[in-house]
């Protein structure tokens, strides 16, 4: 094929293909359902001309022009996805539906958290010298802690809030490691749900058998509750990310990976400023001393507003991502 007759030949589609390019403005919706199928027409035809000019013509000032055109058009008909979503939209919406898009896996992760949390306070309960064994040394464990105190974990004013701060700075590491742990095929990620459940069970063992039980509501409930959410959702990411690869459905693992590991990472950041709000309550309504009735009120109300948020925000109708085959 001669440069002319290529010239000619395609240059209508090129220019049809630039104004179409032109009246998006980087919006491909404003093209309408018949622009926009156009559009992907012209696209694969210009790509394809721009192929063989690089084989033909490689030299002829065409083919710059053809791989600007070309480059243009791919952004409107393959990244139009990828357009960033506003953060009140996600945080709004997208995030919940994220919360609620594996519920089965969500339930798995507030086992995993939950039921060590019950053998452990009865652990602690019947043999504290044993239990206090797995509590960090941050939290009041070692054995020199267990010869001073025994059962009697020793809350001191002094104490309460370094106490409380370590309860919360524990909790956001356990959330990242149970996010993260998603690449071992989701086992470090059980193993830190259900360790952090061991510990947090022991600890409120030891406070019930030392007669500090009281004390330790008014320091771990307020904030401990949604912590405690924000950690079943992160177990939940890490859990979702394992199971991607031992069951992909008909999508590839490296596929399922990938879109998998592109969910946990939204639902990481959709919790954080949950973790935040933790925080805050740690740091200016704990050391308030409210008492165990509002205490718990303020615990329970906290998570309440975030699992209702979940229900009523996080049912779309069609999933975000293409789960497994059932």
């Amino acid at each position: 094929m001669k440069l002319d007759v290529f010239l000619r030949d395609g240059e209508p589609a090129w220019a049809e293909l630039a104004r179409l390019v032109g009246s998006a403005g980087g919006r491909p919706e404003r093209l309408g359902p018949e622009g926009v199928r156009r559009l992907g027409t012209l696209y694969r035809a210009t790509a394809a001309d721009l192929a063989l000019a690089r084989r033909r013509f490689a030299l002829d000032p065409v083919v710059p022009r053809l791989e600007d055109l070309v480059g243009r058009a791919r952004h409107l008909v393959y990244a139009a996805d990828a357009r960033r979503e506003s953060v009140g939209s996600f945080l709004g919406r997208r995030y919940w539906r994220r919360v609620m898009e594996r519920p089965a896996l969500l339930a798995v992760a507030a086992l995993l958290l939950l039921a060590p949390i019950g053998v452990g306070a009865l652990w602690a309960g019947s043999d504290a010298a044993a239990a206090t064994g797995v509590v960090p040394a941050a939290l009041g464990g070692g054995a020199g802690d267990r010869d001073r105190q025994g059962a009697d974990l020793g809350f001191s004013t002094a104490e309460s809030t370094s106490f409380s701060t370590q309860i919360f700075v524990n909790n956001i590491r356990v959330a990242l490691t149970a996010f993260a742990g998603g690449i071992t095929l989701g086992v470090l990620t059980a193993a830190a749900l259900v360790f952090n459940g061991l510990v947090i069970g022991v600890v409120a063992g030891l406070a019930v058998a030392g007669g500090r039980s009281s004390v330790f509501v008014q320091l771990v409930a307020p904030h401990g509750v949604l912590e405690l959410s924000c950690i079943v959702v992160a177990g939940a990411a890490g859990l979702r990310m394992g199971w991607a690869v031992v069951d992909p459905g008909r999508r590839r693992r490296r596929v399922a990976l990938a879109e998998e590991a592109r969910a946990g990472a939204e639902l990481a950041l959709g919790t954080a400023p949950w973790l935040v709000l933790a925080g805050v309550v740690e740091g200016f309504v704990t050391p308030a001393g409210l008492g165990v009735g509002p205490a718990l009120a303020v615990g329970f109300g906290l998570a309440a507003v975030y699992w209702a948020l979940a229900w009523r925000r996080g049912r779309p109708s069609v999933a975000l991502t293409p789960g497994p085959a059932a």
